[in-house]
């Protein structure tokens, strides 16, 4: 008779959070294909969650195409080269977020991280004049010690005494170098909007309607440019800019999601 002994004690749990990604396991924005190897890079702890992000690696070698390899992108990390939100980032799995500001000062290139109208993580590049601010969303109105009123915004940033009429889910515009709020935009009807979560995340629209349900979420109505209409729940929706007017520049497509047929046409048309 064989006996086989568990390898650790029954009830036992590892050290610590997992610290490896399965490839077929994340999320499928970063657009990873099946058979390039078993794992996938795992985002750092940081300013966005792990679903919600693409690392830097990713950003480096699978979307801008400076590096062909793993080793390659920490050669270019590790010289300081690449900065996020104006600091230098040297981490290959620091996870970068939507509104996340990449300067690359060797190239003199400037990119923002966006939804397009399917969802997927853009890396959108700018001008210069656009790169030095961005937009948050705001989580959180509090008070902390002393009675000092602060916010909290989506990138887990902490700006104490705000402008007393910044409310929850309004977007404030941020000037990177400072983390000083320059202004801010109310979420209001008629306002533009992004989703940035759900099934119509990407699509751009201005709020036309909002639902309120007790005990259950908020839906919020959106029309598009083309007239198309849809909703989603509150906390999908992100304000980025004043009236039909934009305060950052969108990828192709302007936010506006084409159906199949739409889409097909369109491909037609062009060759």
């Amino acid at each position: 008779f064989f006996f086989f002994l568990p390898s650790s004690t029954p009830g036992k749990m590892t050290r610590g959070p997992k610290k490896h990604l399965k490839r077929l396991n994340a999320p499928k924005h970063w657009m990873l294909d099946k058979l390039g190897g078993v794992f996938a890079p795992k985002p750092s702890s940081g300013p966005h969650k792990l679903r919600e992000c693409l690392p830097l690696l990713l950003v480096l070698r699978n979307r801008l195409k400076y590096a062909l390899t793993y080793k390659e992108v920490v050669q270019i990390l590790k010289q300081r080269l690449v900065k996020v939100d104006g600091k230098v980032r040297t981490d290959t799995t620091y996870p970068a977020g939507f509104m996340d500001v990449i300067q690359l000062e060797k190239t003199d290139e400037h990119f923002r991280l966006i939804y397009d109208t399917k969802g997927r993580f853009v890396v959108h590049r700018i001008s210069r004049d656009e790169a030095p601010y961005k937009l948050c969303k705001v989580k959180r109105l509090e008070h902390g010690k002393g009675g000092v009123p602060y916010i909290v915004t989506h990138d887990a940033r902490t700006i104490r005494y705000p402008d007393p009429e910044i409310k929850v889910n309004d977007t404030v515009l941020l000037d990177i170098e400072t983390g000083k709020v320059k202004e801010y935009v109310k979420f209001d009807l008629g306002n533009l909007a992004m989703a940035t979560g759900g099934h119509n995340c990407g699509r751009v629209g201005t709020i036309v309607h909002k639902e309120k349900h007790k005990g259950a979420f908020d839906m919020i109505h959106v029309e598009d440019a083309a007239g198309n209409r849809f909703v989603t729940r509150q906390n999908n929706i992100f304000i980025i800019g004043k009236g039909s007017k934009a305060l950052v520049s969108l990828p192709k497509g302007k936010g506006i999601r084409l159906s199949i047929l739409q889409e097909q046409a369109k491909k037609y048309a062009s060759g």
